[in-house]
């Protein structure tokens, strides 16, 4: 019988935690998570799964779809409305590659210290 492990976490290495984290309260509605503090940061959901930013030194951010710099980590996440999530996205800070290679099905965008994440619409997978 295989382990039965439950996904707690999932923790993105960054050179600004609080600024990452903010980035993502406000893309999400997740709320911090106690155990912030300067060098580590974390949003959460009630019995859901926690996003945590931990500072690293000389961080070096990756280089989407270039692999000079791998991805290290991709977070998916499902919305109403792409255009209207890009707009926000984009006001908030994320950045939009050129390289997009869902055509219409999913949109690649990065966040504010370079990790890429997708968007894709609920329902639509």
């Amino acid at each position: 019988m295989p382990l039965q492990m439950k996904l707690t976490a999932v923790t993105l290495d960054c050179s600004d935690p609080e600024a990452l984290a903010a980035f993502y309260r406000q893309a999400t509605g997740l709320e911090p998570h106690p155990a912030s503090n300067r060098d580590f940061a974390a949003l959460a959901r009630r019995g859901g799964v926690v996003i945590g930013f931990q500072r690293v030194d000389d961080y070096q951010p990756p280089r989407w779809p270039a692999q000079s710099v791998p991805q290290q980590v991709h977070l998916d996440f499902e919305v109403d409305d792409l255009d209207e999530a890009e707009t926000l996205l984009l006001r908030l800070g994320a950045a939009k590659p050129e390289d997009q290679p869902g055509g219409g099905r999913w949109r690649v965008f990065t966040d504010p210290a370079g990790h890429p994440f997708c968007l894709t619409v609920r329902g639509a997978g």
